[in-house]
């Protein structure tokens, strides 16, 4: 993959600290005021602190340690190798402070150390996120793939960018692998102030409902909050859809955000411009009339879709996306006018939303002989299977086969609910396993199957059961007919398989990669006789 400067650098673990080389000492007293807690320690008016870490095993020369109350161990328990590792301070809460206080570095003590956390880190590295043009996206689909047309239109307009989501996180041309949608906010003002220090100047990031339930975006002022949609999902996380709606409507408050950008074709999307504290502009990827912006005269293709953008006053654009589906239609939009809000004029915001040619496990598609489609999709949510089934029905020409798991330990609600749209929506439904964690696969698959047989009969797609992802992908593949499109749904960009309690390595890309090549050197001209419906 290559950028307007030159080619991405391998994409780098996780466990990689996101942080500045260097980063000016601030002197506790400033940060004991900020909190109102003074520290307990006569070495306090001298200790100086160059970073925030809430790990033992990365802190570095100069940290505050923060020691955060957890499930089964408190983190100040681990101060002795905080401090042995360099920590010249613990930040912890009340029943942390006697761990703290035994290593005899200054302990400052607030009733809740996560609440404040963001504040910390914002304060220590010297507030980095207000040095960047920031654009943050919410929603339950739609979020990665807008950060990607974001971040592409704002390089495109000669920002150096950065960008955080749950695929990767990119520091201009350096990358690293996420292991969170959104960091925790020690890491996230870190890794602001790592941009700060190589030069970048605008980034767009995902910001998921457990990043703001949980406060890792403290301390963050969003120059334009945009909402995509919202459809069930987290609810293994979150009490009901009201809480989980209430968490993203967090965002669009003055403490988090200046202006927001709302898709209004979303039920949830109209109900926040009512409840929304901030000044708001809407879209519309259907045209509705009330929208400040609109989409009109669309045209879906396999390959991507063209529509023009219609803007208060009259203004207008001719728009491109060259990603599939009605739905990248309204990412695509609700970028540009994220754009726009944020001082780029229409025509730059457009250009630059057409230079994106594809997003990692989203609508990718795997290079095959030619007579029939595979593409590989992250959609895990019963409104983003049937968004995708509903976009590639329409340039099936054939059957339209679909490769779908749900994982364990997650909302068991969406297990049926996520069958019955594959079993409504495709020609060939093969269940499989994803991600089952420390659950039974065939439990798993049993009740997805609960939710095809309320299919019609006569309506339902074939379903097949396949525990195995590997031999359900090889299936699907290997009975591909000329016209067909095969989509392996759930994981997109994902290279591990959770079982049990290990990560197996797995990646759909190259399962159907492997699975083409296979039918290849066989010489499977063509799929097996059709299989019958039901």
């Amino acid at each position: 993959m290559t950028t307007r400067s030159g080619t991405l650098s391998p994409v780098r673990p996780p466990s990689t600290m996101m942080r500045p080389a260097t980063n000016p000492p601030r002197p506790l007293s400033g940060l004991a005021n900020l909190l109102g807690a003074p520290a307990g320690s006569d070495r306090a008016p001298l200790a100086a602190v160059t970073g925030v870490c809430i790990d033992s095993r990365r802190v570095r020369p100069g940290d505050l340690y923060v020691g955060l109350p957890g499930r089964s161990a408190h983190g100040a328990w681990f101060s002795g190798q905080a401090v042995a590792a360099g920590a010249v301070a613990i930040l912890t809460d009340p029943d942390g402070r006697e761990a703290a206080a035994r290593t005899g570095v200054p302990v400052l003590v607030v009733p809740d150390p996560r609440a404040v956390l963001g504040r910390v880190a914002a304060w220590v590295y010297g507030d980095p996120a207000g040095s960047l043009l920031l654009i943050g996206v919410t929603g339950t689909a739609g979020k990665t793939t807008t950060t990607y047309l974001l971040e592409a239109a704002l390089r495109a307009a000669g920002h150096r960018t950065g960008l955080v989501g749950g695929v990767e996180i990119r520091v201009g041309e350096e990358r690293f692998a996420a292991s969170l949608t959104t960091p925790e906010a020690s890491d996230l003002h870190g890794l602001f102030a790592l941009m700060r220090e190589r030069g970048v100047t605008a980034a767009a990031m995902e910001v998921s409902s457990h990043a703001l339930a949980l406060g890792r975006v403290g301390g963050v002022v969003y120059d334009v909050a945009l909402f995509t949609n919202l459809s069930q999902d987290h609810l293994d996380f979150h009490r009901d859809m009201d809480e989980y709606f209430a968490t993203k409507a967090r965002l669009f408050t003055p403490e988090m955000s200046r202006v927001g950008v709302v898709n209004v074709d979303d039920d949830r999307g109209r109900e926040l411009t009512g409840i929304a504290k901030i000044p708001l502009t809407t879209f519309s990827a259907q045209g509705a009339a009330e929208a400040d912006w609109r989409a009109a005269d669309v045209r879906l293709g396999a390959d991507g879709s063209t529509f023009r953008v219609v803007g208060p006053g009259g203004v207008e654009a001719d728009a491109t996306v060259a990603l599939p589906g009605p739905f990248n239609v309204a990412n695509a939009l609700g970028a540009i006018v994220a754009l726009v809000e944020a001082g780029l004029p229409l025509q730059t915001a457009v250009h630059g939303v057409a230079t994106l040619r594809g997003v990692p496990g989203r609508m990718e598609r795997v290079p095959t002989d030619g007579d029939f489609q595979a593409i590989v999709d992250y959609s895990h949510k019963p409104a983003a299977v049937e968004s995708v089934l509903r976009s590639l029905r329409e340039v099936t020409a054939n059957r339209l086969t679909v490769v779908l798991g749900c994982g364990g330990d997650r909302d068991r609600a969406k297990r049926p609910m996520m069958g019955e749209a594959a079993a409504r929506l495709a020609d060939v439904a093969i269940f499989t396993s994803d991600n089952p964690r420390s659950e039974d696969p065939l439990r798993i698959l049993a009740e997805m199957l609960d939710g095809a047989v309320r299919v019609p009969r006569q309506e339902r797609a074939h379903v097949i059961i396949e525990p195995d992802r590997a031999q359900a992908i090889e299936l699907a593949i290997a009975r591909a007919r000329p016209g067909d499109v095969v989509v392996v749904a759930g994981k997109g960009h994902e290279q591990g398989q959770y079982v049990g309690g290990e990560i197996l390595p797995f990646d759909d890309r190259e399962a159907v990669a492997a699975a083409i090549a296979r039918r290849r050197q066989a010489g499977t001209g063509r799929g097996p006789e059709p299989l019958p419906a039901g």
